[in-house]
């Protein structure tokens, strides 16, 4: 199916499923069944957090157009401005949803103190396999905010505590699977979470280091430092990680010629467009458009 960009979707425009899904407003969905909830079979970018396990069967997803096999005792874990994509969903497949809104993600987050590992982890590992007590452990959590959802006198409250609880158990799993060098949560990290913040609201139209260092009220030398240090790479390289990605989402799932793209993300020309995309992929955009 081809479409004019990619979709910007919430999730939240469905029909209520009383026997499949229970929701808090729309900040919170929890759904035991795949099918109660809307999948995209085109790239969509998220703006909520998706955590799913899958219990029996498979599907297979895109995200951030790398593809994952979903099998038994997988747990998926994308978060807002990533590109999901459904690519498949097995007869067999069983499993478990929890969606939450952006705002009610954003809330949750400034309550977890070890927030920007588990960033760092989701995004290189959106998927990673569980079993036995971390398994019973997670779905411990999900029966129980199935059950709280249930009633209507559900607390947003307590939603949020076993959201933040669970998110805990989510870094647990990940911090001794991943093992990472411990390092305090310090402001350097906590710039660098501003940077890439800016960096995912302005990388369409901004393509200057000194732009996302006058943002942030910094030095383009100490931004460049902060984030060089954190992350390995400097803010050039993830302003092109970034502008690169989009432009390859945008060239392999929309009906836009290469003028509108080059324009969507600002070049002066298709040109200077062009230029750009082949320095870094080598190969024109036109031709990766074909591959």
């Amino acid at each position: 199916m081809n479409i004019a960009t990619i979709l910007q979707s919430n999730l939240f425009h469905i029909v209520h499923d009383p026997i499949n899904l229970n929701q808090i407003n729309d900040d919170f969905y929890i759904y035991n069944d795949i099918r109660a909830m809307p999948l995209y079979d085109i790239p969509t970018r998220l703006e909520n957090t998706v955590i799913s396990i899958c219990l029996d069967g498979y599907t297979r997803v895109s995200i951030n157009l790398r593809e994952y096999f979903i099998g038994p005792g997988t747990m998926m874990i994308a978060v807002p401005d990533q590109i999901i994509q459904s690519l498949e969903v097995s007869d067999k497949y069983q499993g478990v949803i929890i969606v939450i809104s952006r705002d009610y993600t954003d809330n949750i987050f400034s309550k977890v103190e070890v927030m920007l590992p588990i960033f760092f982890y989701t995004k290189e590992y959106p998927c990673i396999n569980i079993k036995g007590e971390e398994l019973n452990g997670i779905m411990e959590y999900y029966n129980i905010l199935w059950r709280k959802t249930k009633k209507e006198c559900g607390s947003k409250d307590v939603i949020q505590t076993l959201l933040v609880a669970l998110l805990y158990e989510i870094y647990a799993i990940y911090h001794h699977r991943i093992p990472r060098k411990k390092e305090a949560r310090n402001r350097k990290e906590m710039l660098y979470d501003q940077f890439m913040r800016s960096l995912s609201e302005n990388y369409k139209k901004e393509r200057s280091v000194n732009f996302y260092a006058k943002e942030l009220f910094l030095t383009p030398k100490h931004l460049s430092s902060v984030v060089k240090g954190i992350s390995g790479k400097t803010v050039g390289e993830w302003i092109d990680i970034f502008v690169l990605f989009e432009a390859k989402s945008l060239l392999k799932s929309s009906q836009k010629n290469i003028q509108e793209i080059a324009d969507e993300l600002n070049f002066a020309n298709q040109s200077f467009f062009g230029k750009y995309f082949k320095r870094y992929t080598g190969m024109s955009p036109k031709a990766f458009r074909r591959k």
